[in-house]
């Protein structure tokens, strides 16, 4: 029997390489090109010109780029913790076993099977301070004490906590619950032979078991929570007064609507850096709790 050549199988590799660099080593290598120069949209007759490390200067004397990095970090830091949480409880919840768990484990992923720019125009909506659903499930009829959520400060950042959270909540289910289907069954028998009771089993055998599922939920929810925009650009705009303005959006308004694609493009790089380092951090933390539980 023939063997095919290393040439052969990198030939197999070839079309998703090319689409690799098209869609992700260019614009990334674009970006950074475009943050060490000074480029205006509305102005092409300036042309391009290098200002070397001038952007990333400018970025870190930027007030509303230090604001909008607190933004991104309170809105990472809550959505991450609750998700985690709720899919935890849905996960332990879809483990056991009843009627309808099928039925169960496929309604829980109609949040994060849709689309988070038809999620956001519905929270939008539910958060309307004239005829939005939250404030009359909260006050009925009473329309004197209806809450404008997305136009206080003060509210408007939870409001899009609570729309991330219901939306991808179950996607971090999903990954605690493949966690929880390979604890053996036999592990559980042992500790209640053992006497113990339902927390200890918990504490002793499950919680440590799911711990690498749990770090990968973690890796996937904080990257995609730092790359938020779809949900504040619907839903807020940024605003009110900057309340809701996200790292994401803050760049994209530096770039599409006020020009400065430089300075954007240095946003931009910031960005991917941070996520880069956790992304790598996480994976670490994976891999050293994957080879623990290997050897263990």
């Amino acid at each position: 029997m023939i063997r095919p050549s290393r040439t052969f199988y990198l030939l197999l590799l070839l079309p998703s390489l090319v689409l690799l660099f098209l869609f992700i080593v260019a614009p990334v290598g674009q970006s950074f090109y475009l943050s060490f120069h000074r480029m205006i949209i509305g102005l092409p007759h300036l042309g391009i010109s290098f200002v070397g490390l001038t952007n990333y200067q400018e970025l870190l004397h930027d007030p509303v780029a230090r604001h909008s990095l607190w933004i991104t970090l309170v809105f990472v830091g809550t959505t991450t913790f609750f998700e985690l949480l709720i899919g935890l409880l849905l996960a332990l919840l879809m483990h056991r076993r009843f009627p309808g768990r099928g039925t169960l484990r496929a309604a829980v992923l109609i949040p994060w099977a849709i689309p988070t720019v038809v999620s956001s125009q519905m929270w939008r909506f539910l958060f309307n301070d004239a005829y939005g659903m939250v404030n009359y499930a909260l006050f009925g009829a009473d329309t004197a004490r209806y809450i404008p959520w997305l136009a206080l400060p003060s509210t408007a950042l939870l409001s899009l906590v609570v729309a991330d959270v219901w939306k991808t909540a179950s996607f971090a289910a999903l990954l605690i619950l493949a966690g929880l289907q390979v604890i053996p069954d036999e592990l559980y028998e042992a500790a209640r032979v053992d006497g113990a009771g339902a927390w200890h089993r918990f504490r002793h055998v499950t919680w440590p078991l799911i711990l690498p599922a749990l770090l990968v939920a973690l890796l996937f929810r904080t990257i995609d929570a730092f790359r938020v925009f779809d949900l504040a650009f619907v839903m807020t705009q940024g605003g009110p007064a900057d309340a809701t303005n996200v790292l994401q959006l803050y760049g994209y308004k530096k770039m599409f609507v006020e020009g400065w694609m430089g300075y954007g493009s240095s946003l931009s790089v910031c960005i991917f850096i941070m996520v880069l380092c956790l992304a790598v951090m996480y994976v670490r933390m994976v891999g050293r709790r994957l080879l623990e539980a290997g050897t263990g």
